[in-house]
């Protein structure tokens, strides 16, 4: 059985999701999923090696055999927020390297549309998705768990397509 860990990257809360990929299964089983949370306040290197340190315990944890982060967005309205979560897209991918995982990326509107049929989904939209997907009781909270949630499901179930395609 293969282990995926989804992250939507950002440098005040990281989601993260891990699934599994069930043999003769498109659809990926939920293990876990959460948030790390920054310290509020705290420099932008000093976030770094937090999210770097409580990644590499999940990693850790969870044993993933690949690691697949959102890539980045850029619009012309929000460059820096690009430019922020690239520090934290960079801190991901090499605790990812360091445990030897390979890595992919999905563009935010690619796994939208595979969730919710739109790939200009709200979070809100993301959420309720995830939840009757996941058969989950209540919406994942906050959306960064269920952006997660949804580059996890999204990369699972590519996965599995290729296996059973081949």
């Amino acid at each position: 059985m293969n282990r995926l860990l989804g992250i939507d990257p950002g440098l005040n809360l990281t989601g993260y999701a891990c699934v599994d990929l069930v043999p003769d299964s498109i659809e990926p089983r939920l293990v876990e999923a959460g948030v790390i949370r920054m310290t509020r306040g705290a420099s932008m290197p000093a976030r770094l090696v937090q999210l770097e340190r409580e990644l590499d315990s999940i990693i850790e944890e969870l044993s993933p055999d690949k690691l697949v982060v959102e890539s980045l967005f850029s619009h012309k309205s929000y460059q820096q927020a690009s430019i922020l979560m690239g520090h934290a897209r960079g801190v991901i991918l090499l605790a990812a390297a360091r445990s030897g995982l390979e890595t992919g990326e999905l563009a935010p509107a690619e796994v939208k549309r595979a969730i919710t049929g739109n790939g200009r989904a709200t979070k809100e939209q993301i959420q309720q998705a995830v939840m009757v997907q996941c058969e989950l009781a209540e919406p994942p909270s906050p959306p960064d768990v269920a952006d997660a949630i949804a580059i996890a499901l999204c990369a699972g179930r590519r996965e599995q397509q290729c296996s059973l395609d081949a």
